[in-house]
């Protein structure tokens, strides 16, 4: 069995720009492009399958038809999603609700997700939490606009890691790129926008006050992390985040230079996407070169597989 390789599906946006071109070589549309869905089975924003016995079909196609690549999962819809996000202005202030709460109100999965940021321009920072004691308090701030007051500024460099919970309000500012895993969903509440007016429309885009209201973690608290790093032949492993502290997903950071011979060990399947650098893949099928915006899945009957060569890895597995 082969490798699962992927042609991402692009999202213009009014807060994107041009880096998934001029960084990853993507084949994006003209205009400001602010997402690369690179791993995903997502409605109408699957990502395809570039190559091989599968080729032409969207992995949502894939996962329905073919459960035993995925290790027959118990879950109907594909868990994770991946994406680049090409932040050349701000996004919107912004918060997702848990699973009980989008599958009450909005018929799909919460959403918790992560950045690793790729690239950070100096002085950067994100919205990360806020200050309110009591939801009273935080809908006051709200409801006056005391945004200065109320939203937690981070800076933030290239490198850096987040963990972004269901329930913290949060968005990325101007001068930044990550890659961002999180549970496959939509949902995304509008707190703040700047008074930015949609060009294509005229209007302001539409704020979901209350939802986000009622959605928000108060008081907010920053996640309590392990991240832990371990040699394993010539990979350095950093584990970024993982079950209890992340129900839905298992995040790595690996950081190779030479040759690290690995396996799905408890895993159903591996969602690998490279960051930096290249090399290659080597399974029993055959081997297969590696670039930097390289975006795969290794499926459930590949057990065994080694990695060569010179290059940054993000790698994912879903949760419990």
């Amino acid at each position: 069995m082969e490798p699962i390789f992927l042609t991402p599906a692009f999202r213009p946006k009014i807060w994107g720009g041009r880096k998934l071109k001029t960084i990853f070589n993507y084949d994006i549309p003209d205009g400001k492009v602010g997402e690369a869905w690179i791993i995903s089975a997502y409605k109408n924003d699957a990502a395809t399958v570039s190559h091989g016995e599968l080729k032409g079909k969207t992995l949502r196609e894939v996962y329905q038809e073919h459960p035993e690549l995925f290790g027959m999962p118990k879950e109907k819809e594909f868990p994770l999603l991946v994406k680049f996000l090409d932040a050349n202005d701000s996004l919107s202030v912004q918060v997702h609700p848990d699973d009980d709460y989008a599958r009450k109100y909005e018929n799909d999965n919460g959403k918790t997700e992560s950045w690793y940021v790729l690239q950070a321009d100096p002085g950067a920072y994100l919205i990360y939490g806020h200050t309110a004691k009591t939801r009273e308090e935080l809908a006051d701030m709200i409801h006056q606009g005391k945004w200065d007051e109320l939203l937690r500024k981070v800076p933030v460099k290239t490198g850096d890691f987040f963990y972004v919970p269901a329930g913290t309000i949060h968005a990325l500012t101007k001068g930044i790129l990550v890659i961002e895993t999180q549970q496959s969903s939509d949902v995304t509440y509008r707190l703040y926008d700047y008074d930015r007016v949609d060009s294509k429309t005229g209007k302001k885009r539409e704020l979901h006050t209350e939802k986000s209201i009622a959605v928000t973690t108060v008081p907010h608290v920053d996640p309590q992390l392990n991240i832990t790093t371990e040699a394993e032949q010539d990979a350095q492993i950093k584990t970024l985040v993982a079950p209890p502290v992340s129900p839905h997903f298992y995040l790595w950071q690996i950081d190779l230079d030479g040759k690290w011979q690995t396996g799905l060990k408890e895993h159903p399947y591996l969602l690998v996407s490279v960051i930096a650098g290249s090399g290659q893949l080597v399974t029993e099928a055959g081997s297969y070169d590696l670039e930097l915006g390289t975006n795969f899945i290794i499926p459930n009957e590949m057990k065994n597989f080694t990695f060569t060569g010179k290059m940054k890895i993000i790698m994912s597995a879903p949760g419990n």
